[in-house]
This record gives structure tokens, sequence and C-alpha cells, in this order.
């Protein structure tokens, strides 16, 4: 809970996941406020790059439209070496990057940027480390017709069944829910929101 007369802190964000982790942390957001800017990845923009630049522009975006507000964005992206595993359309798309990510290992990354009311802007970025087992295609199936692929990034939740697929997790873990509670926390924290103290 925020201390009083500090200013109200805005999530730029439509993900259920980043909102269920903040108040895990205790903090609720004043106002959900998703933005919208066009996530196409750029000709030869490498995963860093991209997911820092998302993750600034939501913020900024926000900011803009809520002066004088403190502003909470995050961009996350699934990558398997050097190429980006976005939020599958469909569930073909869904099987594709299942099989795509069976039996390898792969990185998520997630850019965090707040802002605070005075303009004051800090940025930090997660990787977290998944290995994979080798999926059946009945395992496949299975998985799909939950519907848990839809609108996450690399087609999988690792918060739900697709916990089962994991054989190994190196990093933050709350990174791969969609945003890594501890560097938000600090972030947060060195910008001006404080929890009240007892």
């Amino acid at each position: 809970m925020p201390q009083k007369n500090q200013p109200e802190l805005i999530l730029a964000s439509a993900s259920p996941r980043r909102l269920q982790l903040l108040e895990q942390i205790g903090i609720t957001p004043d106002l959900v406020a998703p933005t919208d800017i066009d996530e196409t990845t750029l000709k030869g923009e490498k995963p860093l790059t991209h997911v820092k630049r998302l993750a600034l522009e939501k913020a900024q975006a926000s900011a803009k439209a809520h002066k004088g507000k403190i502003v909470l964005a995050a961009d996350t992206i699934v990558t398997l070496g050097a190429r980006i595993i976005g939020k599958p359309k469909d569930a073909f798309e869904a099987e594709k990057f299942l099989k795509i990510l069976s039996s390898k290992r792969h990185r998520v990354l997630t850019s965090v940027v707040v802002i605070n009311a005075e303009g004051k802007l800090g940025q930090k970025t997660v990787t977290t480390t998944v290995s994979f087992k080798r999926l059946s295609a009945e395992e496949i199936i299975w998985y799909l017709e939950s519907g848990e692929w839809q609108g996450k990034a690399g087609g999988y939740a690792v918060q739900g069944k697709a916990g089962a697929f994991i054989k190994s997790l190196n990093g933050s873990y709350s990174n791969v829910v969609g945003l890594p509670l501890y560097e938000t926390w600090c972030l947060l924290n060195g910008l001006g929101y404080k929890e009240v103290k007892p």
C-alpha cells in the first residue's frame, strides 16, 4: 500500500498476471491502463533491443497520458537463439511454437520501466533460462486443448499446466510469469513509490 500523498501508480499493462504478481507483493496499482503501441520487431532488431524498446515505448506513452503519476510498464518475450517467439495468433501457431521449444533450452526476457511523477526513468531487463522436456504429440494436443497458450509469449504459461514441461529454470520464476518482482520492487522504491512501513 502506498504512503499517503504520493503520486498514484499506473500499471501500463493489460496482463492479469502482472497485476496478480504486484498484488502478491502488496502493491495495488491505482489504475490499470494498457497502452496501444506497435509491437512489430524492427528489421535486424535483436531480442534484447526489442524487449527494452517496447517496454520503454509503453512507459513513455503512459507517462504522457498520465502526467504527475508513477508509471510501470513491462514487456516479455521468449527467445530461442536470436529468434523471438511471440504470442501465437491461433492454435496452429501455438502448436508450432511448442514443437520448436520441445527438448530445448530457451530464454525469457522481461524489461521493466518505471517513470516517476517528475519524469525520472529507471529500466531493468531480466533474463531467465528455461529448459523444456521433449514433448509428445499427445502432450502438445493436451496443452493446446487447455487454451492456456492464448495471449502467452512463447505459447505457454509456466504457472499453469506447462509447469509439467519444465525440466529446469535458471533465474527469476516471476520473470517467466511476466514480471520480475525483485527488480520491479527495487525500481518502484528507488523512484519514490514506497510501501507503508509498520
